[in-house]
């Protein structure tokens, strides 16, 4: 084997296998030589270090991701995400009230930056809601917010519906603000996917929906919150009304989802968020090529529902009660061909975390319920050590 670094737990690009018939011992040095020289004249002569293009990691061959959809806009938040060895990062796009966010900037960076194997950039997905509506984004303009207002929900409920009879209940887990959505309603599925009613005339907002967002922006595909308002009562309540089965058209709707994005760009990535109870109701064949991927919370560990209180001890390291009920079916998703993605709420508790997603084949993330920092438990040595051209590189 010849290369030119030698670092424990990374693996170096540059390694060459001495079996490969095709190179020549005395080839293999000019490569390399030529590799150095080229480099120690952009160090020398002060030139800009040339970008090598970089493909995304494959989903199915992710082993690091993180999670981050708060605090995006403060400050060195996004050098820190490019910074990290992840090779998936979730984020949210954030046109919310801070309309000055530059979200394609922040996707331009971290796709510039490198995914733990030094070799692929990071995959970029995009956090988006697509079963409850948030009195925060762009698509809330305008009208009454009551996050803060204390009112009960009896009242609140009636007073949206006068604007978007679309929205059904409150938060059931308390989460102030947030609202469970008939999904299926053609105004919201406009908002979500089609824009042909809002959007780019709200104060300068180049897009008119929420996929459009995310495309524009250039995400490597999107991360689907809250596909569980299917289970809900007064969703399937008001589906029966509607004469709809709630949990057939939560997978028309996700496949509307992916059509979009495949349109634009065919490698869209959809990772739903929660509900593995959908395979199921539907079936894995169903599933296919409708998901990529189901990522689940609070498998073994959660807390919560702290908006902004990243050390907040109620956040984290609660024991979920939930692993006999998700277990069983996210096998049946991982044996059905879909990466399966945990996402942990746990400090002390993290490396039971990762033990056990390892030995069920999961790749977990262990955090916090706030979600607004990388987590200080990541799953790998806290720095890795890189090789000196690929620290060149990689520090554009």
């Amino acid at each position: 084997m010849i290369g030119i670094c030698e670092v424990s737990d990374f693996p170096c690009c540059l390694d060459i296998e001495e079996e490969d018939e095709n190179m020549q011992p005395a080839a293999l040095y000019f490569s390399f030589t030529r590799l150095c020289c080229l480099v120690l004249i952009v160090i020398v002569c002060g030139l800009p270090v040339p970008v090598m293009a970089a493909d995304p990691l494959p989903l199915n061959q992710v082993q690091y991701w993180a999670y981050q959809i708060q605090k995006l806009d403060t400050a060195d938040a996004v050098n820190k995400l490019a910074a990290s060895r992840y090779d998936m990062l979730v984020v949210d796009p954030t046109v919310t009230t801070d309309l000055d966010f530059k979200a394609g900037e922040m996707v331009r960076k971290l796709k510039e930056s490198m995914a733990y194997d030094g070799v692929h950039r990071k995959l970029v997905i995009a956090y988006i809601d697509i079963g409850q509506a948030e009195e925060w984004r762009w698509y809330w303009h305008g009208h009454p917010v009551f996050e803060e207002s204390g009112r009960p929900c009896s009242e609140i409920i009636p007073e949206i519906q006068t604007w978007a009879s679309w929205v059904v209940a409150c938060d059931p887990d308390g989460w102030a603000g947030n609202y469970p959505v008939a999904f299926w309603d053609t105004d919201w599925q406009d908002i979500v996917i089609h824009g042909t009613a809002l959007g780019s005339d709200i104060e300068g907002i180049y897009f008119d929906s929420m996929l459009d967002e995310v495309i524009q922006d250039g995400f490597d595909g999107v991360y689907l919150d809250w596909v569980e308002g299917w289970e809900m009562t007064e969703i399937q309540n008001r589906a029966m009304l509607e004469g709809k089965d709630a949990g057939v058209e939560m997978l028309k709707f996700i496949r509307a989802i992916k059509a979009y994005g495949r349109s634009f760009n065919p490698s869209f990535i959809v990772i739903q968020q929660n509900s593995s109870e959908l395979i199921n109701e539907v079936g894995a064949p169903q599933l296919q090529g409708s998901v990529d991927a189901i990522a689940q919370e609070g498998v073994w560990w959660d807390g919560d529902a702290i908006d902004d209180e990243w050390d907040n001890e109620n956040g984290f390291d609660q024991p979920s009660g939930n692993e006999d009920y998700y277990l069983p079916r996210l096998r049946k998703y991982k044996d059905a061909g879909f990466p399966v993605f945990v996402c942990e709420y746990a400090v002390v508790q993290a490396s039971d975390t990762y033990r056990k997603a390892k030995n069920e084949g999961f790749v977990a993330y262990a955090t916090r319920r706030p979600l607004s920092r990388l987590t200080g438990t990541p799953p790998f040595p806290a720095s890795v050590v890189m090789s000196p051209v690929l620290m060149l590189l990689d520090n554009k």
